[in-house]
């Protein structure tokens, strides 16, 4: 059996750039595995029409003729077809609400959806994504962001002002490249002492995170400690050529809630309360059981400078930042932290003044506690945010080849799969089964939950 698969052209942002597979990933597809490519023609891909021409896909307007249809982003309701298997990332698996009338639809055409997020290994370790770019354009866009806001205090000579939003650069090399001459100046010449200590907090130690760190790694960085953080005094007689990196793990982020008899661990003491030794952290008793535990990541809010949100949340754990903690944090004017990175991108999560995902058109805004208002821009009273949340697509070309090198192995078992055979007669690699939420319009067994939020 001999496959047909198309790529289509993403049209949920208009500067979403990115292709799950690059012309030369279809060229041997094409010549190696004699699978025929049809891919939609779009201007605005990072990868020409001609491009794929040359490759030997056909350009088309449209994938009426293609078995399996390859996106990145969410595909229109009005867009599926009956039967048809589409691979893209859905965001359905936490119910998300915006999306379920998208399901509901593929439910109806009885569709098949591979969703990429999904597709993990036996140690349920993902393998495709965008994760890292997403850490690499969000650094990027948040030291642009640090060097605008800081001009509009008045520092305008600032060593920040140089780096540009990542979608500016050609490439991640030509990023780097200024990042690096950046950090040169300031080794050499240091930070307006009005800056000093100058702290990068990181949630997270994923894919997002280290993404983040490799672009943050090209400044005059040293790494210290959460605890070391809240020793640091500001103005003190600190040196001015360093920037300091805290990386925050989830024992830091939360405590074990207080109870009447005690921290809540059997022990008796009030540890939460009084300051004592705290039991050592159980990160799958938090996972399992998030309602028994309470934020403990304000303390270190008031000494970072930028804040780097990088990790995975939901509904169920406790927030980083409330939008009660944000008018504590302005009472007195500027906070120290002026920007956050809000990668995770989550509207109201655990970034609460977070209230939407931003643009890469307008990219930024202004939360501002008294009103709890937002401006776009820079200008004004609060904390600034960057929440891009289509931020690889600010690095298409980079992230896109990555993204398809990952993919490319899978493509041939999904292209060539008799989807009309009953599940557990199915014959794909398993990374790929365990990532089927629906089959012939009906959700796998590992994907029924979300008949509740349907």
């Amino acid at each position: 059996m001999s496959g047909h698969i198309g790529i289509r052209r993403e049209d949920k942002y208009l500067m979403e750039r990115r292709t799950p597979l690059t012309p030369s990933h279809v060229k041997q597809l094409v010549e190696k595995h004699g699978i025929k490519v049809s891919v939609q023609s779009s201007g605005k891909r990072i990868f020409s029409d001609e491009e794929y021409a040359k490759a030997g896909a056909h350009i088309t307007e449209h994938l009426h003729d293609c078995d399996v249809v390859f996106g990145v982003k969410e595909i229109p309701v009005s867009a599926f077809e009956p039967g048809k298997t589409y691979v893209f990332f859905s965001h359905v698996i936490k119910g998300q609400a915006y999306n379920m009338p998208m399901l509901k639809q593929m439910m109806t055409l009885g569709c098949n959806l591979i969703d990429y997020e999904c597709i993990s290994d036996d140690q349920d370790k993902r393998l495709i994504f965008f994760g890292k770019y997403a850490g690499l354009a969000g650094m990027i866009n948040a030291l642009w962001s640090l060097g605008q806001r800081l001009k509009e205090f008045g520092l305008t000579n600032n060593p920040f002002l140089p780096i540009r939003q990542a979608h500016h650069y050609e490439s991640l090399e030509e990023a780097k490249a200024e990042i690096s001459e950046v950090g040169q100046i300031i080794s050499r010449k240091g930070l307006p002492k009005e800056l000093l200590p100058l702290t990068i907090g990181f949630t997270g130690y994923g894919n997002v995170s280290v993404g983040a760190q490799e672009i943050a790694s090209l400044l005059p960085t040293m790494e210290i400690t959460p605890k070391q953080l809240l020793s640091l005094k500001r103005n003190a007689a600190l040196p001015g050529n360093i920037m300091y990196k805290v990386v925050f793990r989830e024992e830091h982020l939360v405590r074990k809630k207080a109870t009447e008899n005690g921290c809540g661990c059997g022990c008796g003491a009030d540890h939460a309360l009084t300051g004592g030794n705290k039991e050592a952290f159980d990160l799958q008793h938090y996972y399992q059981n998030p309602d028994n535990y309470e934020n403990d990541f304000e303390q270190y809010l008031p000494h970072l400078s930028v804040l780097m949100n990088c990790m995975y949340w939901d509904q169920r754990y406790p927030r980083l930042l409330t939008k009660e903690f944000s008018r504590k944090l302005c009472k007195d004017g500027h906070p120290t932290l002026t920007v956050i990175g809000d990668i995770t991108c989550d509207p109201d999560g655990s970034i609460e003044i977070t209230h939407k995902g931003t643009e890469i058109e307008d990219p930024v805004f202004l939360y501002n506690p008294d009103s709890d208002k937002a401006t776009m821009g820079f200008k004004g009273h609060g904390i600034l945010v960057m929440a891009v949340d289509i931020l690889p697509s600010e690095l298409p070309r980079d992230a896109s080849k990555e993204f398809a090198n990952a993919l490319f192995p899978f493509v041939k078992a999904i292209a060539n799969a008799d989807f009309g055979k009953g599940y557990d007669d199915l014959h794909l690699p398993q990374a790929i089964k365990k990532a089927l939420i629906l089959h012939k319009g009906t959700l796998t067994p590992k994907f029924e939950y979300i008949f509740g939020y349907l």
